[in-house]
């Protein structure tokens, strides 16, 4: 089962329907609530203290009769990092994040910072970020994309370690990428690309399949229409993003 969560900030595109499946749990965190309604879809579950919804976002709540979870706006918690505790406990396979590109830039940190976040080790994280397709890579992923699209791995909490790539023009063996590495470009050699690292969390983007597990802080690959990604047990996350993949995943 996949729960989406829309966040604040800026409208996603509407391009972004075509990765939400079908009965899909929708969680939506404040303004989200009016991303969400912007592309026809009924949110299940609103989180946050509302100070940036619409009226008109509230209005559609109260008459669709939505389980609504307020909190106050002095509080630990943003309102994404609610959402995504609220979306855990539909015990789903998978969360998908759905955002706009653009905005504050500690908002967008926050975003990738808590997608690595050691609390949703245990389920399959992706967010769409505007034209951006992100992974969360701790242990095994299967991505697919077109040959030629830019993948990003970013190291996260930790330095990647034991990182190999497969399918790509430049392959790396049993590399080591720490999170001040500098970004590399590669393009896709094939139309599958495996990353793979020994330890650590990592995201990439969705234009490959990888084997990634300890990942660089800003390694771009550009891959081909697939490529699949490893990690291990590490403390540290991976995050691959990818600025115009179009993703089709396994469900």
């Amino acid at each position: 089962m996949t729960v989406v969560v829309f966040a604040g900030g800026t409208r996603p595109l509407r391009r972004v329907l075509a990765a939400i499946p079908a009965g899909a749990i929708v969680v939506a965190a404040d303004r989200g609530v009016d991303h969400a309604l912007a592309l026809g879809l009924r949110v299940d579950v609103a989180v946050g203290d509302f100070d940036s919804i619409s009226p008109a976002g509230l209005a559609e709540l109260e008459r669709s009769r939505a389980r609504v979870e307020r909190h106050p706006v002095a509080k630990d918690a943003c309102d994404l990092e609610l959402a995504l505790d609220l979306a855990l406990s539909f015990r789903p396979d998978r969360v998908l994040l759905v955002g706009g590109a653009g905005g504050r830039l500690d908002h967008l940190l926050e975003e990738l910072l808590l997608l690595a976040a050691e609390a949703y080790a245990g389920i399959e994280l992706d967010a769409q970020l505007g034209r951006a397709v992100v992974h969360v890579v701790r242990g095994e992923r299967v991505l697919a994309g077109r040959v030629g699209e830019l993948v990003s791995l970013f190291a996260v909490h930790g330095v990647a370690t034991g990182v190999v790539t497969e399918g790509l023009v430049y392959p790396r063996a049993r590399a080591a990428v720490s999170q001040t590495s500098s970004p590399h470009a590669r393009r896709a050699s094939r139309c599958r690309a495996a990353l793979s690292s020994r330890c650590g969390r990592a995201a990439a983007s969705s234009s490959a399949r990888a084997r990634s597990g300890c990942s660089s802080p800003r390694r771009r690959e550009c891959v081909s229409s697939g490529a699949s990604v490893r990690t291990s047990s590490c403390r540290s996350a991976a995050i691959g993003s990818c600025a115009c993949s179009r993703s089709r995943r396994r469900r």
